[in-house]
């Protein structure tokens, strides 16, 4: 229980950082959707699933194991943070060099000719989003906790106000909403015809300032290469990177494949692209789950790492499940039955005809969070091959879902298609844990919870009430209904916990 309590800490910890930051780079979200067009925005959230792919390649599961071997018995740990840092700074630098030259090329085969700038700003960015990850991994190693969520936080808050000054406050003086006697000024400073460039220009000044930030894990490094010393942690971390690419596919390539497969006209009057930018917007819905799963990630995975040679582990792993399982199942009903209230954050009504692609992502999500809870018997055992093999057969399935739906039933199918993914992989790793790493999970209790909310959600969305503070009573009295439950079934073990 103890183990248990110190986890719950810690990702207190990082999800203070994590749930405060996302929640105040959302506001962009509702700035994005007023400001631009789903077809703007369908165009940034086709760049940016690019980078996803682009992000693994960069740190090629060099994050996670660099969290092993610091882990081992008698490991220098100074010596191996020079030597991995090292390796993704070389790497890096080279990948982005050759992306800068070949950013033309780039620009022009995926339809953007006149935005070769773009290009070039996102391939900085994957460079300094690698090169970071290492000091921000040794800060996890070390429980620096609040120095982790302090920088993350400030990074954010620097997006968020850069984004707001200019697409928000500058964009509004420029058009004389108010303070007309500074749109002379600012018209030095805001150029409308700029567009979404501000978006990835800002980024990339954000990410930039994390050097500075993070200068003191910076300073004690030291430039050191060895094969030897380097051979068995790449030997353990490909199948990581390879694990990494097949997640970026289940996560991200529904929005190249909405764009390319969807027929043209499926919606009518808006094009492929626009419907990127809908399902896009919607998908950011899904955001508190998402929080959820981030911030229980960051504390776990060292976590799980250095407590696995504890008697009594198994069964700490499992009550954390329970528990990681009803707090996601809690997020996913509140969400769902007060769909109509979280839609006014899409600010344009264009945007939120997508919305009820919402309960399915949360649900996918919710499982992709319990796949993150079971990976650990792969991990632990140094199997990782067998996370590689999952998330393949999770990438094909995410692939196969989505060429057969898309055409059917539009951005609704790839949302199916990300759940069932995230569903069979999760089954897929319990099944084979069982056989390699057994943990005591209470299997019926879990699927009884998660059949509980989605019952409640379906209640809740099939009927239908016209006046507005009786629906929401209802639907509120829903949540009540899966609290009440939690509590009378889990009152003893929770006061004990």
């Amino acid at each position: 229980m103890s183990i248990a309590k110190k986890l719950v800490g810690q990702t207190a910890a990082y999800g203070l950082s994590s749930i405060v930051g996302r929640a105040l780079n959302y506001l962009l979200v509702p700035i994005y959707t007023k400001v631009f067009l789903p077809e703007e925005y369908g165009v940034v959230s086709y760049l940016y699933a690019a980078v996803g792919f682009f992000n693994i390649l960069y740190t090629y599961g060099m994050e996670t194991a660099y969290f092993r071997f610091s882990n081992k018995p008698g490991t220098d740990k100074v010596r191996l943070y020079n030597q991995v840092l090292s390796l993704i700074l070389s790497s890096s630098l080279l990948s982005t060099m050759l992306l800068i030259l070949a950013s033309g090329a780039i620009a022009r085969y995926i339809g953007f000719p006149d935005q070769q700038e773009y290009i070039v700003w996102l391939a900085i960015v994957l460079a300094i989003d690698a090169i970071v990850a290492i000091p921000f991994a040794r800060l996890r190693l070390q429980n620096k906790a609040v120095k982790f969520a302090s920088i993350k936080l400030a990074n954010i808050l620097f997006t968020v106000g850069a984004n707001m000054f200019f697409l928000v406050l500058c964009r509004d003086i420029y058009n004389g909403n108010y303070l007309q006697e500074l749109r002379p000024l600012v018209g030095k400073l805001y150029n409308p015809e700029f567009g979404i460039g501000y978006i990835f220009l800002i980024n990339l000044v954000a990410n930039a300032l994390l050097i500075p930030m993070l200068w003191k894990e910076f300073s004690r490094f030291r430039f050191e290469l060895n094969k030897e010393l380097l051979r068995p942690m790449l030997v353990y971390a490909y199948p990581l990177m390879l694990m990494g690419m097949a997640g970026a596919v289940n996560e991200l390539l529904d929005r190249i494949l909405l764009e390319e497969w969807l027929p043209e006209g499926f919606y009518p009057g808006k094009s492929n692209m626009a419907a990127v930018g809908i399902y896009s917007a919607c998908y950011k819905l899904s955001i508190f789950m998402t929080l959820a799963i981030q911030a229980f990630r960051y504390a776990a995975e060292p976590f799980f790492f250095s407590q696995a040679e504890e008697k009594d582990s198994p069964q700490a792993f499992a009550l954390i499940m329970k528990w990681f399982v009803i707090a996601c199942a809690a997020i996913f009903l509140f969400i769902s039955v007060n769909l109509e209230d979280f839609a006014l954050l899409l600010r344009s009504e264009a945007y939120r005809e997508g919305i009820m692609v919402v309960p399915v992502l949360l649900l996918a999500n919710l499982f992709l969070g319990v796949y993150y809870n079971l990976s650990v018997w792969f991990k632990l055992t140094d199997k990782t091959k067998y996370g590689t093999y999952i998330s393949f057969g999770g990438a094909a399935i995410t692939i196969t879902f989505n060429l057969l739906l898309i055409p059917v039933l539009g951005y609704m199918g790839s949302a199916i298609a990300t759940f069932l993914c995230y569903f069979s992989m999760a089954l897929a790793s319990y099944l084979l844990g069982n056989r390699h790493y057994p943990i005591p999970y209470p299997v019926k209790t879990i699927l009884g919870y998660i059949v509980l909310a989605i019952a409640l959600v379906w209640l809740a969305l099939e009927v239908e009430i016209d006046n507005f503070w009786l629906r929401h009573a209802y639907h509120l009295g829903t949540c009540v209904v899966f609290g009440a439950v939690v509590v009378l079934r889990e009152r003893p073990r929770f006061l004990k916990f």
